[in-house]
């Protein structure tokens, strides 16, 4: 299992084709903070079916005094999950965050900050020129957790109810 240290009393863990329950909940937990008055959320799981593979990794955070020889035994408190896009003005591959999720309980402790760092760093090992997201207009603190570490709004992705 690879793992490392995160920050103080906390490590970092590579994901596995055997997680995509666990990140199907992260993603419907994510969701459901932000559209509480919708109930389901089940087309997560083919989201996770189509776009969760090698190319795509995934990583937890847990604590760092929770079991490491049985996987499931330990509760992960937060979760990056990475993939590609491209940028479509220069047509260059870049390092893309599809999630970035902390349990409500573990937020301002930094957890998100070193998950971002960690993101980068991936990116950077890649060769990518930049690290691209998506984040709800409606999800103020996400935006100005994004805009403090260096983000800055490209495009607006706007939708027209049918």
């Amino acid at each position: 299992m690879s793992e490392h240290l995160l920050l103080p009393g906390y490590r970092l863990r590579i994901g596995s084709g055997l997680d995509k329950a666990i990140l199907v909940k992260f993603l419907q937990l994510s969701y459901q903070e932000l559209f509480p008055e919708q109930e389901h959320f089940s087309h997560l799981a083919e989201t996770v079916r189509q776009y969760f593979h090698l190319e795509t990794p995934l990583w937890w955070v847990e604590p760092a005094n929770s079991p490491v020889a049985i996987p499931t035994v330990s509760q992960p408190v937060a979760c990056l999950w990475l993939g590609n896009a491209i940028n479509q003005v220069q047509g260059d591959r870049h390092a893309y965050v599809f999630l970035l999720y902390v349990m409500p309980g573990y937020r301002r402790q930094g957890i998100g900050s070193a998950l971002m760092r960690h993101a980068e760093n991936w990116a950077r090992e890649r060769g990518d020129r930049q690290l691209g997201l998506q984040v709800f207009q409606s999800n103020q603190p996400a935006v100005q957790f994004y805009q403090q570490l260096g983000f800055q709004i490209q495009s607006l992705w706007m939708v027209k109810p049918l």
